[in-house]
């Protein structure tokens, strides 16, 4: 879990771990491998991720069983690749995970942002990653949408796979039941790390926001406010 304001440097930590940007200093090591000694392909193949960004490399015309399929082969279109009867059954069963069974064959240019992100969570499991990342996942999605989202990532953090999941947020009321640790970020540098309860503190939210916040924990969900 990475917790942190606007351009605390959360969405550069994850890139980072997906072996997609380069240190400016110090060393990564990312499922036992250290970045720059590696192949990065290699590791890559082992790490899954979504969010608004993936989102947005999706086109629209494909269906999302065709999307989540393309993740087998690390393309966002089936171009020339050939999918077997397996294949499908599996891009299936991984939506119908999230809900999305009766919307698998419709045009992903269709999609509420809601349904759209679930398709993309989906498509980063599909080659049974180590590591999944998470870049704020219930951006824009409303009440309900994100609700949903939340009940089945609080799922999916109970499967034995993936190993690990990492999920980067600035609202503490978007972590899933189920999640364990946090580290908290403020101007690229982390303010706190450990487990989430002796971490996501008032001191340490304030710190890191830059405002008095008031936190609660309740039946394993969290919750905060600026004090008045």
């Amino acid at each position: 879990m990475v917790v942190g304001a606007n351009g605390s440097g959360k969405t550069t930590l994850l890139s980072v771990a997906g072996l997609s940007l380069w240190p400016t200093a110090g060393t990564v090591d990312v499922l036992g491998a250290r970045y720059g000694r590696v192949d990065a392909r290699g590791v890559r193949r082992r790490i899954g991720s979504a969010g608004s960004a993936v989102d947005l490399g999706l086109h629209d015309a494909l269906t999302p069983v065709d999307l989540v399929m393309t993740a087998r082969v690390a393309a966002t279109e089936p171009w020339w690749h050939v999918f077997s009867a397996g294949d499908r059954s599996r891009a299936q069963e991984l939506l119908g995970g999230f809900g999305m069974e009766a919307v698998s064959e419709h045009a992903f240019g269709t999609l509420s942002a809601g349904e759209r992100r679930r398709v993309s969570i989906a498509r980063a499991l599909m080659p049974d990653p180590d590591l999944l990342l998470l870049d704020e996942p219930a951006a824009s999605l409303d009440l309900g949408a994100r609700e949903t989202l939340l009940r089945e990532l609080t799922r999916l953090a109970g499967s034995a796979r993936p190993a690990a999941i990492v999920l980067v947020t600035h609202h503490v009321e978007e972590i899933p039941a189920g999640f364990s640790n946090a580290l908290v970020l403020c101007a690229g540098l982390a303010v706190a790390q450990g487990p989430l309860e002796g971490t996501l503190t008032d001191d340490v939210l304030s710190r890191a926001f830059q405002v008095p916040i008031e936190v609660r924990h309740r039946d394993g969900r969290i919750w905060a406010r600026q004090r008045g």
